[in-house]
């Protein structure tokens, strides 16, 4: 997707505690095309550290592009489950954002449908009752974009991932990261700094990084310029992935996709020299 494309696309705190709920609300905003997911995270506090900078001036706040703490000046809309943890509801989010003045457009969505007065009262652009489904997160987003302020069309200013660290959240720059996996329905970034949880699914990162990491197998995105050896043992590809080859080096060896595996080689070799090619 080009820049100007993907200014276009709302961009959106998802804050859900249920994870395959999140996972697929996250799926379905992007898949839109509507929407560009900068957050996912499933505690009120956490949603409240994402947002807490929208009245700051620009030149004190940073974005942070695709992590469970978005940039607050960047974040325009926030789809919100009611019952969640971390001191407070979904409901109590909102007046929380509406009474400091300066709210993002807020989405909620939830399995209840008795909230709808109480919600709509607070100012929330739509009400999304669970099971959510592609057509009805499309005319949320809609509904988002038409109420969209001019002046909040902006695009990206930073390319950070927001991980987790038991209850820490750690930052991260693209050029540390060597993989994300997803295994056991989560997903993990591989650095050097440890293996990190990240709210995002591998759809979405791709979507918003897709130039920094290469899909090398259905579970798992690896940063090209980290990819230190190739290896081929039968049918099987495998990749190191880390900051070098030494016995003892922190890395971690990665399965490549057999229909994959061509391109992949292609694309490696494409970009460096000292291989005769016959």
């Amino acid at each position: 997707m080009s820049g100007s494309a993907s200014a276009l696309r709302l961009r959106t705190l998802v804050v859900e505690d249920e994870w395959p709920a999140r996972n697929y609300l996250v799926e379905l905003i992007e898949g839109s095309g509507l929407g560009q997911v900068v957050g996912a995270v499933s505690r009120v506090d956490e949603a409240r550290e994402a947002l807490a900078g929208r009245s700051a001036p620009p030149s004190s706040s940073r974005a942070v592009d695709g992590g469970a703490a978005e940039g607050a000046m960047g974040i325009e809309a926030v789809f919100v489950d009611v019952q969640l943890m971390g001191g407070g509801s979904g409901l109590d989010l909102i007046r929380q954002m509406v009474e400091g003045g300066t709210p993002p457009m807020f989405v909620l969505a939830t399995a209840f449908d008795r909230h709808a007065i109480e919600a709509y009262e607070l100012g929330v652009v739509d009400y999304l009752l669970k099971p959510f489904t592609e057509d009805r997160v499309t005319q949320s987003l809609k509904r988002l974009h038409e109420r969209r302020p001019p002046r909040s069309v902006v695009a990206p200013t930073g390319n950070r991932i927001v991980a987790r660290r038991k209850r820490s959240l750690v930052f991260l720059e693209l050029p540390e990261i060597w993989a994300f996996e997803t295994a056991d329905r989560l997903t993990y970034v591989h650095t050097a700094h440890g293996v990190f949880d990240v709210d995002l699914s591998l759809t979405a990162i791709e979507a918003s990084f897709g130039r920094a990491f290469t899909r090398v197998h259905r579970r798992w995105l690896v940063n090209a310029s980290h990819i230190k050896e190739l290896e081929r043992d039968g049918d099987e590809t495998r990749l190191f992935v880390g900051p070098a080859l030494s016995d003892g080096s922190q890395g971690v060896r990665v399965p490549v996709a057999r229909e994959r595996a061509v391109a992949v080689r292609s694309a490696l070799l494409a970009n460096a020299t000292g291989l005769r090619r016959g």
